[in-house]
């Protein structure tokens, strides 16, 4: 290949991204407002109006320091979402998942630029073509206001460090200013971005040691002192954009320890999920549960290609030709990838809602996997035309797998399970499907056209009552104002359950499910005239 026609085929593959990123905000442009609330949203906007009033008083306002349990997380999202609501023409929920596709995107543009700097061009299209047709990312970019948001910054802080290793000893001005924005918002978004503090430390340690075998320890200790100083003000721009997104987390030096001590153990009064078929209080689940949970529902193409790239940094770091600054940027993704895992099931924290807080780790997976696809690129190329052929047409299978599960699911993208695993169909009995609740807003509407249809109007004096069982706040906002919420089924109308294994199957005349696959995610029964049974077969969570 000439250096004309390999300048070409980079132009393309950047004009490629540039074109799966424009779909991916046509997409979502389109289907923003079919997403319905979860079980955090109402409260988390609570937090954003806290915060901006605590801006806005300068400080005497501090009700934001004491809210639930919030505080100890940052509210960058909450306090985005609650200023964009002034300006857009949207309802306030409505916008939050429009901001939340429009960072979700960012997270999607700086993996690109990840595994481009990883592997080049063609990586780096391949990482963004992954992560954008994975339906964990995709759907919880729409609708999750702390783990999305913690995974696009994660994934910015992760690209500020990978330049940084590979500027080494003398990082720009310009990836100070970037690792000084990603720890910023990683930080200020959730105290668990300390996970990348040992991973940095373990690729730092690769370079400073090969330096100190090539060129004596002091020249070694040089770099080292050189590469901290001139990275000191990133740690300054960090600790100011932490303060303004997580206030609390600066107005004492030790508040961000406190924080990581409060979520080191379980705060929660402890409730059972289904897993593998069983329900298991939260605190007690198996190692298993993340490796089980990753395979079951990462699509094919992305776990056999990042599973690869994962094996293929271990072959890579010894490869004593390539730069040692590079190799030790291959080696902090494929820690920053798998470390969160094994830390987990070694130091068994409470594990429940499937895979959300581990969202972060699904970008680094994807550019190991960007770069395990270039790797088979180059070997594969040997063999022909017809045989790159071939690997094209594989790919393109691959990713279609996924897309058609993002498209079925809708808007539920983030239940999917991939095809191996029997899809959502054998995941019912076995896992977690909707934990976020998003199925009322599909549930209200149908309510709302039924009642319509049969012209019944609102009885006199009073709204029409709605028992729920599942997230209540939630059912109350997307049913609407002439609705009323009740826990108490006696004195409803009608009830709205979410499909989980805590909401009966109720012996009442149905008026609509909402399903996706053959799996009913929630359904409306009819409670006039009828002796109404409880709803839950144990509280939910």
């Amino acid at each position: 290949m000439t250096i004309h026609d390999l300048r070409s085929a980079n132009y393309f593959a950047d004009r490629f991204a540039i074109a799966v990123l424009a779909a991916v905000a046509v997409a979502a442009a389109f289907t923003f407002r079919d997403y319905g609330l979860g079980w955090d949203d109402y409260t988390h906007s609570q937090y954003g109006d806290l915060l901006l009033a605590l801006y806005g008083s300068g400080f005497a306002d501090d009700r934001a320091f004491s809210f639930v349990n919030l505080y100890k997380y940052g509210g960058g999202f909450d306090m985005a979402a609650a200023l964009v609501a002034k300006v857009l023409p949207f309802g306030l929920f409505e916008t939050r998942r429009l901001v939340g596709a429009a960072i979700g995107i960012v997270g999607l543009f700086v993996t690109w630029r990840l595994g481009r700097r990883l592997g080049g061009p063609f990586a780096g299209l391949a990482a963004l073509i992954l992560l954008a047709t994975c339906p964990l990312y995709y759907g919880h970019m729409l609708i999750n206001p702390k783990d999305a948001p913690f995974a696009v910054a994660m994934t910015v802080l992760l690209l500020g460090i990978v330049r940084a290793l590979e500027e080494y000893p003398r990082p720009t001005v310009r990836t100070a200013v970037l690792l000084g924005v990603g720890l910023g918002l990683a930080f200020g978004t959730r105290i668990l971005a300390g996970i990348m503090v040992p991973a940095t430390l373990a690729a730092l340690l690769l370079i400073v040691a090969t330096d100190a075998y090539a060129n004596g320890v002091k020249t070694a200790s040089l770099n080292a002192v050189q590469f901290v100083w001139i990275l000191l003000p990133a740690l300054a721009l960090g600790y100011i954009i932490m303060g303004l997104l997580w206030p609390w987390g600066i107005v004492s030096p030790l508040n961000p320890l406190r924080a990581a001590e409060y979520f080191d153990t379980f705060f929660e009064k402890p409730w059972e999920e289904l897993y593998l078929g069983k329900q298991i209080p939260v605190p007690d689940m198996p190692p298993s549960y993340l490796p089980v949970l990753f395979v079951h529902k990462l699509p094919e193409i992305m776990l056999a290609l990042g599973t690869l790239g994962l094996g293929g940094v271990l072959v890579f770091a010894t490869r004593t030709k390539v730069a040692v600054t590079h190799r030790a940027s291959v080696l902090l993704v494929a820690l920053t990838a798998i470390l969160p895992i094994v830390v987990a099931m070694i130091m068994r924290p409470a594990l429940y809602n499937g895979l959300r807080h581990f969202v972060f780790v699904v970008p680094p997976f994807a550019a190991l996997g960007g770069m395990a696809f270039i790797w088979i690129v180059h070997r594969v190329r040997a063999y022909g035309v017809a045989a790159l052929g071939l690997l094209t047409a594989m790919f393109i299978a691959g990713i279609a797998l996924p897309v058609v599960e993002l498209i079925r699911l809708h808007p539920f993208q983030y239940t999917s399970f991939n095809l191996t695993s029997g899809g959502v169909r054998n995941a019912q009995d076995k896992f977690m499907l909707d934990y976020w609740g998003l199925a009322f807003k599909q549930a209200a509407i149908e309510l709302r056209m039924r009642l319509k249809n049969a012209s019944k109007h609102q009885p006199a004096g009073r709204k029409w009552v709605v028992a729920i069982c599942g997230p209540q706040s939630t059912a109350e906002v997307d049913l609407g104002p002439q609705f009323e919420t009740t826990f108490d089924q006696k004195k409803a109308d009608f009830a709205m359950a979410l499909g989980t294994f805590y909401c009966r199957h109720l012996q009442a005349p149905i008026l609509a499910t909402i399903e996706r696959e053959g799996v009913v995610y929630a359904t409306v029964y009819d409670f006039r005239g009828v002796q109404a049974e409880r709803l839950t077969t144990q509280p939910p969570p």
